[in-house]
């Protein structure tokens, strides 16, 4: 069985206590984590403060920096596989899936290396003319980042790159759901040659880690990942050391499908945008808004392709859905799929667990055109579920799809160009795809707003968000400064 440890300041060690972690798709254990209650949190913190002011790192070269981050980004690319094993094994992901986004973390590290001696200050043309005043941007502190199990490496690289892109420290604590990857994450930074205490990974619950962490005087910002009730617990603790905060905090993303859309193209964007990664994304697709005209005929093709997926093990090359990563999941689909047919959802795929070992659900479809208000259109599954709604009018589609209280994704599929930017302009989301959707960059900015939270991910305006603006003011005059009380 294997044992996990924390990392902090530069050395692995157990934690407070210890707990297990169960494979989703046998439900066995299979390894055990250690748990980081609030003497590892402050030892953390404490590490990741001393590394922020010494001159070991606060006296390294932007472009120094980056070197640190390219080698980080080698040794990712290098053992891609091994972290998409461990992340397999204690998420349920499906090894497909795994081993191609890690390859891809590598070039989130890449992009942020090759920032970090790119993020420039400012001069600035003031009104008094015995003064020259320049703005210099300087790293906000200690970060700490928190994540959830799902793309784990995918969503702290778009933390921890930007911030030691910037020259922060950070605390990443991942979460006490299968956090293997990124304690196995730890010992590449360890390799990478990082002075000690710039990153720390350690892993807990709620009440004895997470709220030691953010509510900790030496924090100076938050980027969190997760729910909307748990960034609400995070902002309140923010209150104590007022540190800033990013939140990124998922969706329920719409769908949107015109009469003249490419229906192959959209049918296998909606299954893409719903069922992979067993539904477990922030940006799934979970609202189909189709036409209509053509909801019928794309019903019945969408059904086939689902009810063809192949469900499996998750570590078997052939698998396309795996189990979801936790039995609460599969609680909460099925008291949300039964509450919604109550309020009158008709269920044309799935519906029910999957009488197996482990935590499977099957791809799910719900045709909810006589239920706009079920439990399943409004709250976010985060499992492979998809809501049906259908209109009449481009204005009702985009009435619809603003129905919502998130605003992270949404995808527009249709072959007139006009109503495309109708569509991005009316679309409260903070990403907008156009015939495509799950695509990513890390040149691309990423992030919603209402209840999918504020601030972005991704691209150059993260790494300015890890920094603070400092204001340089220098008198050129060799004349003494007048009195202030003699009056002239």
């Amino acid at each position: 069985m294997r044992q996990f440890q924390h990392y902090i300041g530069g050395e692995f060690l157990d934690g407070s206590a210890q707990f297990e972690s169960k494979n989703p798709a046998t439900e066995r254990v299979w390894a055990m984590m250690p748990e980081a209650r609030a003497e590892d949190v402050n030892a953390a913190v404490d590490a990741a403060h001393a590394a922020f002011l010494s001159s070991e790192w606060a006296g390294m070269t932007a472009t120094a920096r980056g070197k640190l981050l390219f080698r980080l980004a080698d040794l990712i690319a290098e053992n891609a596989q091994v972290l998409a094993e461990i992340e397999t094994r204690d998420t349920g992901k499906i090894i497909r899936e795994t081993s191609a986004q890690i390859a891809y973390v590598a070039e989130y590290y890449r992009y942020y290396a090759g920032l970090a001696d790119k993020i420039e200050g400012a001069h600035l043309p003031i009104d008094k003319p015995d003064m020259e005043v320049w703005l210099r941007r300087e790293p906000v502190g200690v970060v700490a980042a928190i994540v959830p199990w799902n793309s784990q490496l995918f969503l702290s690289a778009v933390k921890i790159g930007p911030a030691l892109a910037a020259g922060c420290t950070v605390v990443l604590k991942a979460s006490e759901d299968a956090p293997a990857p990124m304690l196995e994450f730890a010992r590449l930074f360890d390799q990478a040659g990082f002075p000690k205490g710039v990153l720390n990974v350690i892993t807990g619950f709620g009440d004895t880690c997470g709220a030691v962490l953010t509510q900790h005087p030496k924090i100076d910002h938050i980027a969190f990942t997760g729910g909307p009730e748990t960034a609400r617990h995070i902002i309140r603790n923010s209150a104590d050391n007022l540190a800033s905060t990013s939140l990124e905090l998922g969706g329920k993303s719409p769908f949107i499908v015109f009469e003249d859309a490419d229906i192959e193209s959209a049918v296998n964007a909606q299954i893409s945008g719903i069922f992979a990664a067993t539904g477990q994304s922030c940006v799934a697709g979970s609202r189909l808004i189709i036409s209509h005209q053509i909801k019928d005929a794309f019903l019945a093709r969408l059904k086939i392709k689902a009810e063809a997926i192949v469900i499996g093990a998750p570590d078997d090359m052939v698998t396309e859905v795996g189990p979801l990563c936790t039995e609460s999941q599969v609680h909460r689909a099925v008291d949300l799929i039964d509450a919604s047919k109550k309020a009158g959802a008709k269920v044309i795929a799935g519906g029910r667990p999957l009488d197996r070992a482990g935590h499977y659900f099957p791809p799910t479809i719900i045709d909810c055109s006589n239920a706009p208000e079920a439990p399943c259109v409004t709250s976010e599954f985060f499992g492979p579920v998809l809501s049906v709604l259908s209109f009449d009018t481009e204005a009702q589609a985009l009435r619809i799809a603003n129905d919502t209280a998130f605003g992270l994704a949404s995808g527009v599929f249709t072959k007139d160009l006009a109503r495309a930017h109708r569509l991005i302009r009316g679309i409260r989301a903070g990403i907008v795809w156009v015939n495509t959707y799950r695509a990513v960059s890390p040149m691309a900015p990423f992030g919603g707003t209402g209840l999918s939270g504020h601030g972005r991910e991704g691209g150059l305006q993260a790494a300015l968000d890890y920094t603070r603006t400092k204001a340089v003011w220098l008198r050129t005059s060799d004349d003494p400064i007048p009195d202030p009380f003699v009056m002239r």
